[in-house]
């Protein structure tokens, strides 16, 4: 966690394309090639996952200049986990009259507030990462929703923990009762991911024919540290009696990691999603289990390519495959320890 550094080159970045003459400023100016503006709000940009999103979209954008010929002037906000500033860069985005937004909502339930305003100006809106409601995308037929599936993530996590189960029970079953004890760390409250991958990981275990107990479980909002410290005072409470830890993306398994490492325990029983580097990377060292890999450099092309469509009023079905709810679902893998077959 923690991407300031990230997040003030973002900033530079927006900062020395504002100083640059938008399309249609000035009729006496230079011939411009043309040009698209591209609004983008984030809900927390320390997010580790979306931090590297990000990261990808500004270079895709800077092909896509490259390639095409057409200027892309990103401007990218940070709402800090809050509704109503978010709600506020948004109101900015449209009065600037930006070609397309680009928007990870804080709150999914809230998306309503931003197609009403984007409808009004006429300009199409890409969300990605936190999914609206099914409701708030049928609303208009110019918003659109990139993202992975949550239960295939949640059955994909808990089938890495089957296949380890499988090559090896006694490694889970350290007790010998014949039933594997958990912990579960979710991301945040009353979150639609963290809710479904929490309940289907769970399941496809228990679909397996594997004995579960329930130990504990907490929320810890995605974050690593926040993780850490639940993990310590679970293992202060349970010490040896957990077998396994489910979280819900890698930055809680990398708390968790943390934590075990600090205690100078012997426990590589964890499972996360999202398959960042420093995720891959515990994986490969026999830290954790495995991830559930969501490509967010694939993610990112798949925001940019709608958008960059929809900028310039072209045909977004010609980039992507979108669904009749008007999503368009990116692709993910498994990444397992050498051990897992």
């Amino acid at each position: 966690m923690g991407c300031k550094r990230f997040a003030c080159a973002v900033c530079a970045l927006v900062m020395v394309l504002a100083s640059l003459p938008f399309f249609g400023c000035s009729s006496s100016a230079p011939e411009q090639k043309p040009s698209i503006s591209v609004g983008v709000a984030i809900y927390n940009g320390d997010d580790t996952f979306i931090s590297n999103m990000m990261q990808s979209l500004t270079e895709i954008a800077t092909k896509y200049e490259q390639d095409t010929g057409i200027r892309v002037y990103v401007n990218l906000t940070d709402a800090q986990e809050n509704q109503t500033n978010q709600n506020k860069q948004i109101d900015r985005f449209v009065s600037m009259n930006y070609d397309v937004l680009c928007v990870n909502l804080v709150d999914r339930t809230d998306a309503s507030y931003t197609i009403d305003r984007a409808m009004d100006a006429d300009i199409p809106v890409v969300f990605f990462n936190r999914e609206p409601v099914q409701e708030d995308l049928q609303k208009w037929d110019r918003v659109y929703y990139v993202g992975t599936d949550p239960a295939e993530n949640g059955r994909l996590e808990g089938q890495i923990v089957v296949d380890a189960y499988r090559a090896d029970p006694a490694r889970f079953d350290k007790n010998g009762d014949g039933i594997v004890q958990y912990i579960i760390i979710e991301g945040e409250i009353r979150h639609q991911d963290a809710m479904i991958r929490t309940e289907v990981s769970v399941q496809t275990l228990k679909d397996a024919g594997i004995e579960l107990e329930k130990l504990d479980g907490g929320i810890a909002s995605w974050v690593r540290s926040q993780a850490a410290a639940l993990s310590d005072q679970y293992f202060e409470k349970y010490g040896d009696q957990i077998e396994l830890i489910i979280c819900n993306n890698d930055d809680m398994a990398l708390g968790v990691i943390d934590t075990v490492e600090r205690r100078g325990l012997s426990f590589n029983n964890i499972v996360g999603i999202d398959g960042t580097p420093a995720g891959l990377a515990a994986v490969e060292q026999g830290k954790m289990l495995g991830t559930v890999v969501i490509d967010y450099a694939a993610q990112a092309k798949l925001i940019f390519d709608l958008a960059s469509a929809l900028a310039v009023d072209g045909d977004p079905g010609a980039v992507t495959t979108i669904g009749a709810d008007r999503t368009v679902r990116a692709p993910m893998y498994v990444v397992k320890a050498d051990f897992i077959p």
